[in-house]
């Protein structure tokens, strides 16, 4: 995947502008390394709303009831290249069971202070041209930007510094080549950034990219989030026919900042259809039939995991004046299951 981008799927979203933040704008909990950014000199923005509307009225459009979906599982649904997938792998940490489910892969960040992501699970995507959404930042593979904190947490830092091109560094980590599957449940407990310009996310990609390309591989957007817009997240789906402007959208309207603590946020993917939540509220529900007519159902294969966090880009706008950094995404475990047969 040598050039695998956030791709343009939001470049028709920009209209309207961008909320401000909502109350005084804390920052965030510092990084173990020293910033080694410039003073930041403030910035534009060129993002813009998705509609026009507040994220309250975006949230209440959508049908928050739970729907009950088929999570089953087939055989040979999972791959994962790093050896046995029931909590397989060096944590020290068991996740606790979780009723009607059966734990195939996760990662819950307890290594040593200042080492990088586990590359039995994770490998980084680096590069900074861009990501096909005009974002500001060189991603790479340096602990500086991608460490764990010694407390049992994933830090992503995006710092403000020149490098190779770019003014901004930032850290994008995927399973691709290590772990994929097919249906279950996807979840993620993240404290996010705060600040115009910041832009985290948690997304899937089908692993026949490759092959197919994107949107035919498919794409669900499990969360992501504009700095600017603290008591808004987003969920997504992308397809063919139903890709950048033209996605499968719900926003989740938060009655607190999300950045104030960590939140769950999670899909629950089967046959017939996949459900968004954040700590355990539906907020979106896409079945097959849903899409556009004439549009392909593209979701029946393994997709592999991302985290990433960028800064600018068209979702979101620049950073400006008042964007703080360095910038961090705190990731306390990622966790995996299949429906109990």
């Amino acid at each position: 995947m040598a050039s695998l981008s956030r791709w343009v799927m939001w470049s028709a979203l920009t209209g309207a502008g961008l909320l401000g933040c909502d109350g005084t704008v804390d920052p965030p909990r510092q990084p173990l390394l020293p910033d080694t950014g410039r003073a930041q000199d403030g910035g534009s923005t060129d993002g813009g709303s998705t509609d026009g509307g507040s994220p309250a009225a975006d949230a209440a459009a959508q049908d928050a009831a739970p729907v009950e979906l088929d999570r089953g599982v087939a055989d040979g649904d999972v791959t994962d290249d790093a050896g046995p997938v029931d909590g397989a792998g060096p944590d020290a940490t068991v996740p606790p069971p979780l009723p009607g489910w059966r734990l195939t892969w996760h990662d819950e960040f307890d290594g040593p202070a200042g080492t990088p992501p586990d590359p039995t699970r994770w490998t980084h995507d680096v590069g900074g041209d861009g990501w096909g959404n005009a974002q500001l930042e060189y991603n790479t593979d340096r602990p500086e930007n991608a460490q764990h904190d010694g407390e049992g947490r994933l830090v992503i830092t995006a710092r403000r510094e020149a490098y190779r091109g770019n003014a901004y560094t930032s850290a994008r980590i995927k399973t691709q080549g290590l772990f994929a599957q097919r249906y279950g449940r996807f979840e993620a407990s993240i404290q996010l950034p705060i600040g115009q310009g910041m832009w985290p996310a948690f997304w899937m990609l089908g692993d026949d990219i490759g092959d197919v390309g994107w949107p035919v591989c498919g794409e669900i957007d499990v969360m992501e989030f504009r700095g600017q817009r603290p008591r808004e997240s987003t969920g997504a789906l992308h397809g063919p026919g139903y890709s950048a402007g033209q996605a499968i959208y719900a926003a989740y309207a938060s009655p607190t900042r999300l950045p104030d603590d960590f939140h769950l946020f999670a899909v629950e993917w089967g046959p017939d259809g996949i459900e968004w939540t954040v700590d355990g509220q539906v907020f979106h529900t896409v079945s097959p039939g849903d899409q556009p007519p004439g549009a392909r159902w593209v979701y029946d294969h393994p997709f592999f995991l991302i985290l990433n966090l960028a800064v600018g880009g068209t979702f979101v706008g620049s950073p400006d004046g008042n964007t703080v950094f360095p910038q961090a995404m705190y990731v306390d475990y990622v966790r995996v299951y299949s429906a109990d047969p």
